[in-house]
């Protein structure tokens, strides 16, 4: 405890042919008045800049928590400028809890008011973070792509028990959400197509808007975003758990290729169910748009399937079954991606989890629009 007779806390700095001494006196506590380390500091970063710091507490009578605080700033500046620092003048104790302090790192989030990081350097962090984590995803890639190369020539380890199992989850599972929302989406196209026709008295092509739009494009596209929110969260999810109880080392341990074991079928599950549902969404948002078209435009049921039918090119219904397909690569990848490289606890299968949601859609968005450009290109 500090009291009135206790001497005032100062602070001395000298430089001297390039060594910084840092003289501490008098009691260093709470309750005291403590000089600004402003002026350390600023000799510290220079100019001229000294080559050496070291430290002299023989006038100390008393520290605590804020001595340390300012040894601290002081240890960060030279680290920071690299500037050698002798510890060997500081007081035992404080000289062990600073080393404790370097040893030990801060845990994130732990700081509650840290500065926040300017939207330029955010971004470059970003950018960095993600081509630090370009050689893991290619890394990734070509093992998929060995897996399935051994699957070709029947040497892969692959579950076949559980494979049908996962397109049951997969496909028909997910029936009832595609029917939902595909038959909203093809219901919101015609009801948007016919505000603008119907002041033409063309109505009857609310049907060919709908048609081509959900065939072509809309269907796979929809269907992707499910099945990302849906199937790659779960591939995620499940591959994530089974790294937080070493399911995955003990596969690795009994001589089983994970990729082979877990990635494979999942992809496989997906991809071919994929075009399947693709299908049953363009169907869904064709009737969605026969619904307003038959009860809101009073047009026939069998003349507005028949404009459908002639007004689709068949390359159109190829053009979603090639972007159904990419996109089921594309999210089985994301999916068993992030839950391979999962941490080993509950928050890392949910930021697993959150990461293939978020780079399923994105994936999907890019996807799009090159095979939109290509289809420009090809006249198609």
């Amino acid at each position: 405890m500090i009291s009135q007779a206790d001497p005032k806390a100062t602070c001395q700095v000298s430089l001297t042919k390039g060594t910084l001494l840092v003289a501490f006196a008098g009691a260093w506590g709470m309750c005291s008045a403590v000089p600004d380390a402003k002026e350390a500091l600023r000799t510290l970063a220079g100019p001229p800049r000294p080559t050496s710091l070291c430290f002299d507490s023989s006038g100390l009578t008393h520290w605590d928590s804020r001595f340390l605080v300012f040894c601290r700033s002081l240890l960060a500046v030279a680290r920071e400028t690299g500037v050698a620092v002798d510890l060997a003048g500081l007081p035992e104790g404080a000289k062990g809890l600073l080393d404790l302090a370097e040893k030990v790192p801060e845990r994130k989030g732990a700081a509650a008011g840290k500065r926040s990081e300017p939207l330029l350097a955010h971004v470059g962090n970003w950018c960095i973070e993600a081509w630090r984590g370009l050689p893991d995803i290619v890394e990734f890639i070509g093992d998929v792509t060995l897996a399935c190369l051994k699957l070709v020539r029947g040497k892969a380890v692959f579950q076949a028990s559980g494979f049908v199992g996962l397109m049951h989850q997969v496909g028909v599972e997910a029936l009832p959400i595609v029917s939902l929302i595909s038959l909203l989406v093809g219901l919101i196209l015609a009801f948007v197509a016919s505000i603008q026709l119907l002041q033409f008295g063309a109505q009857i092509y609310v049907s060919t808007i709908v048609g081509i739009s959900m065939i072509r494009v809309m269907g796979a596209i929809m269907t992707g975003i499910i099945m990302a929110g849906r199937t790659g969260a779960a591939f995620a999810a499940e591959i994530g758990t089974m790294q937080v109880n070493e399911e995955i080392d003990a596969l690795r341990t009994f001589g089983f290729s994970p990729t082979e074991f877990l990635v494979l079928p999942r992809m496989l599950a997906l991809v071919l169910m994929m075009p399947l549902l693709c299908i049953y969404a363009d169907l869904m948002g064709c009737l969605g748009g026969l619904i307003v078209g038959v009860g809101m435009l009073g047009i026939n049921p069998l003349q507005y399937l028949t404009q459908t039918f002639n007004s689709i090119p068949l390359v159109n219904v190829f053009i979603g079954l090639v972007h159904s397909l990419v996109f089921g690569v594309l999210i089985a990848l994301a999916g068993c991606y992030r839950g391979m490289r999962c941490g080993r606890s509950a928050m890392a299968v949910g930021q697993a989890t959150t990461s293939a949601v978020v780079t399923g859609i994105l994936s999907i968005v890019i996807a799009t629009a090159i095979i939109t450009w290509l289809c420009n290109i090809l006249g198609v």
